[in-house]
């Protein structure tokens, strides 16, 4: 994660906090009421010790004082509270924004930055590293306004009374600084050495309960799995060396910063005896005083979360930085739906070219199969035609526009994207289908379901179409969520199909099926297939074969067994597995 301070961190959330500064602003004006407030306590205090020097008896002239003191008191904790409020209010308005924010520019993002990151990170961030801001940002201003304005009142006013005491009421302050800051000089390598250990024991835990059944089937316990309590121990220790290293100087710094006293009651007896301070000034400065330290060591709890506050910042400010596809808004008038790749290249990073001068040209309603040995590029090329990352040089073009002239809802509108890992969502068959087209009828997602075989178990279930699928789909079987993915693609109807091995890990008897809907689906369509089973795509119009990401050859079935070696190889291959399967 790219380092912030937390100066920037601050200047960075009060830039996303835009639009409620007016809120922000009204909460600081309040706080410092609050403050004003807070200080009458105090002056009733010195007046009321005056008074009892100088022997007044009016018991209502204490009174006066007291309600004065009381009416302090109240105020501050209205206008301290009123603040708080306004501040949480529009803390809540500016993460809320921040949240809407952050996943309308992953919409923006390339679908492939977004695959490649797992889901449970983008979840930490949007959620969790949001919602963590969330205390820190809304006490900050109104509580740090008063912990930093009370200390500065107090020692303008003490010199007033006497600048020789006020500067004695300092030097335990300065001296707990001084101790304060050497303790914490390394206190921001200490805190990323934290984080990184809280975040490699949570990505432990989380290998580790998603591997429990291959524990518990070999008999390991929590402690033989090594990375889980290594993680877990080491964690710990860390935190408890920290606060082992940490001990002494905050032990000083507790014991020193609130000794004031210390310095002036000798002093200041001193100075009274001499003559050059009369008692009434003296007992102000003591009440005073002792009104020094509390805020300031108030100020310095929010030390971690201020840690917690740059880590947090970092972390979403990635992401409303990550680059965004290169594509315009407005809509385009497509002449056909042909597909041209023109020297295409492309690498995840700067590092590594995954692939080299791609040059492929696929003929609207035609069927075209990529394939290749793994690792290749097939399904890099196929979610480059998709539109999930901008080539690195080159050009791909839809129709005879280049796809970053074309909006990235148009370009999602004209291609179904299906994978072997089609993700459904924790809601009804129905709803899963009808993502493929919001506006569908019931009827019109029943009868998709039925073209693409999915009906004949929907029917079994107790709740039919409104069964709950569970998270992922938890609930069905991988032939049924991958009829269900292939009915909400036919569901979309679009006119460009790509199919990334998605009866890959599907048995023998819903691959009849699944095949099945494939074939319904494809009707009339472009249909771009990357396939591991050469026996499914034999009657395909172009079989591009891919190897160490160029084009190695392109052509039918069986022009390619007479002119590509690598190709010849693979379908011996896939005939010679088929044959054992078939005598098995």
């Amino acid at each position: 994660m790219k380092e912030v301070k937390e100066d920037s961190a601050i200047k960075i959330l009060w830039g996303w906090a835009k639009p409620y500064h007016g809120k922000f602003i009204i909460s600081i004006v309040l706080a410092i009421l609050g403050v004003i407030c807070q200080m009458l306590p105090y002056f009733s205090a010195v007046d009321i010790a005056t008074k009892m020097i100088n022997k007044e008896k009016a018991l209502s002239s204490y009174l006066i004082v007291c309600v004065v003191a009381f009416l302090g008191y109240l105020g501050k904790v209205i206008f301290s509270n009123l603040s708080t409020a306004i501040s949480h209010t529009a803390t809540y308005y500016t993460l809320r924004d921040l949240r809407e924010n952050t996943v309308k520019k992953l919409a923006k993002v390339p679908m492939g930055t977004i695959l490649n990151t797992p889901s449970g990170q983008y979840k930490n961030t949007i959620v969790d590293r949001v919602e963590g801001m969330e205390s820190t940002f809304a006490h900050l201003i109104p509580e740090m306004t008063a912990n930093i304005l009370v200390p500065v009142f107090i020692i303008v006013y003490l010199l007033i009374l006497d600048w020789r005491m006020a500067l004695l009421s300092i030097v335990t302050l300065i001296i707990g600084l001084v101790v304060m800051s050497l303790g914490m000089k390394n206190y921001p390598v200490k805190w990323e050495g934290a984080v990184k250990a809280g975040k490699n024991m949570t990505d432990a835990v989380v290998e580790y309960i998603g591997g429990i059944e291959v524990v518990k089937a070999f008999s390991q316990s929590a402690g033989s799995y090594k990375k889980y309590s290594d993680a877990v121990n080491y964690n710990g220790n860390y935190y408890v060396d920290w606060m082992r290293d940490s001990q002494k100087t905050m032990s000083a710094y507790n014991g020193i910063l609130p000794s004031v006293l210390i310095c002036i009651l000798p002093f200041g007896f001193a100075f009274w005896s001499s003559g050059s301070l009369e008692i009434t000034t003296f007992i102000a400065i003591i009440i005073f005083s002792l009104g020094l330290i509390s805020p300031i060591m108030s100020a310095f709890t929010f030390v971690d979360d201020l840690a917690v506050l740059k880590t947090n910042v970092g972390e979403i400010n990635n992401i409303l930085r990550t680059k965004e596809l290169n594509h315009k808004e407005v809509n385009v008038s497509l002449k056909n739906h042909c597909i041209k790749l023109k020297d295409v290249s492309f690498s995840y990073d700067e590092d590594k070219e995954i692939l080299h001068g791609i040059n492929l040209e696929i003929e609207p309603g035609t069927m075209n199969a990529f394939v290749g040995p793994s690792g290749s590029g097939k399904s890099t090329i196929a979610k480059l035609i998709a539109g999930y990352w901008d080539v690195t040089s080159g050009s791909i073009s839809l129709g005879g526009y280049k796809l970053n002239d074309i909006p990235l809802t148009q370009l999602s509108d004209k291609i179904s994207y299906v994978s072997q890992d089609n993700y459904l969502f924790n809601r009804s068959i129905r709803e899963n289908i009808r993502m493929g087209n919001p506006k569908a009828t019931d009827k019109e997602v029943e009868e998709v379901a039925k073209k693409s075989s999915c009906d004949s178990f929907i029917s079994k279930l107790d709740n039919g179409y409104d069964t709950i699928v569970g998270s992922g789909g938890s609930h069905l079987s991988g032939g049924e969520r991958q009829r269900i993915a292939i009915a909400r693609a036919m569901l979309k109807n679009a006119p460009i199909v790509i199919l990334d091995e998605a009866t890959a890990y599907i048995d023998a008897e819903n691959e009849v099926l699944v095949q099945k809907a494939i074939s319904a689906l494809t009707v009339g369509k472009t249909l771009i297939i990357i396939a591991h089973r050469l026996s499914t795509i034999v009657d395909a119009n172009k079989i591009v074969v891919i190897n160490q990401g160029t084009v190695e050859a392109q052509g039918t079935h069986e022009e390619l067994l007479l002119s590509c070696m690598l190709y010849k190889n693979m379908w011996e291959k896939h005939i010679g597995v088929r044959v054992q399967e078939l005598g098995e």
